[in-house]
């Protein structure tokens, strides 16, 4: 989606620096021996996110990110984001102080950062690893972080796990097979010839008028054609949750417009 001046949401959300996945910047396997002084930051700031104006998103969390965002899909893989701004580079729903703005959903992809499972360079292995991101200022030696006064979870405990290590390996499994369910809704709904591209013309509560482009849709007059097998196959896969949720998700274009006055109100934009 080419959003203002230019850029497209598919790098803005699947590509970092050097290719690597959207935040991470030196995503590092973990072991007791390399990180075992290290823990997490008790922070609540998601500052890191500041410039993402769309974030990928996996079918689970469809039903909450629908109130709040636009859903879209970008990419020969017809991958789903939600949109979250207007122009490349900026997202309107995370303030000055690094708060995400209240009611709205956190897409999971934010909140799994600074970890993320990868492959763990095995040749011939398809296993991947836990890793974390200590590029991150969540990731910090406890020591020191203790001697400042900071809360810290420790990543281990000795040479095992500890709890904050536990969770976030639970958190990325779940992700994973949430992510992998997806690819096959998405590949479904693809070989049904559903998706469309679509360009479209944002104005703006102060005028401003904004072309948006380089994203696809579900077309819903060739979805409510579908024949009866179709639409079976669609139910039994489990896409139609995901049909459903982008379609009312159109409505969320004006939550956008309006989180964008917000945005400038508040001395952002």
């Amino acid at each position: 989606m080419t959003a203002g001046n230019g850029g497209t949401a598919k790098n803005a959300a699947t590509e970092g620096a050097g290719g690597l996945p959207l935040f991470y910047a030196q995503p590092e396997a973990m072991n007791p021996g390399r990180h075992g002084s290290l823990g997490l930051a008790a922070r609540n700031d998601f500052s890191f996110t500041r410039a993402a104006h769309a974030l990928p998103v996996v079918t689970a969390e469809l039903p909450a990110a629908m109130r709040s965002y636009p859903i879209v899909f970008v990419g020969p893989a017809h991958a789903p984001l939600v949109i979250t701004g207007l122009r490349q580079g900026e997202n309107l729903f995370v303030g000055k102080d690094g708060q995400w703005a209240k009611p709205h959903y956190i897409p999971a992809y934010v909140r799994r950062y600074p970890f993320i499972l990868a492959d763990d360079g095995g040749q011939g292995s398809d296993r991947l690893a836990l890793c974390v991101d200590r590029a991150s200022d969540r990731v910090v030696e406890q020591a020191e972080a203790t001697a400042r006064g900071d809360k810290v979870a420790p990543l281990f405990a000795g040479t095992e796990a500890a709890e904050a290590t536990k969770q976030a390996l639970a958190f990325c499994n779940q992700y994973q097979i949430d992510f992998n369910a997806t690819r096959t809704m998405v590949d479904g709904i693809a070989a049904h010839g559903l998706f469309v591209e679509r360009r479209s013309t944002v104005t703006l509560e102060t005028g401003e008028i904004l072309n948006l482009t380089d994203f696809q849709v579900i077309d819903e007059d060739a979805f409510n054609k579908l024949s009866d097998e179709a639409f079976l196959d669609l139910r039994r896969s489990g896409a139609l949750t995901l049909v459903y949720c982008h379609l009312a998700s159109t409505n969320s274009w004006s939550s956008l417009i309006h989180q964008a006055g917000l945005h400038k109100a508040n001395g952002q934009g």
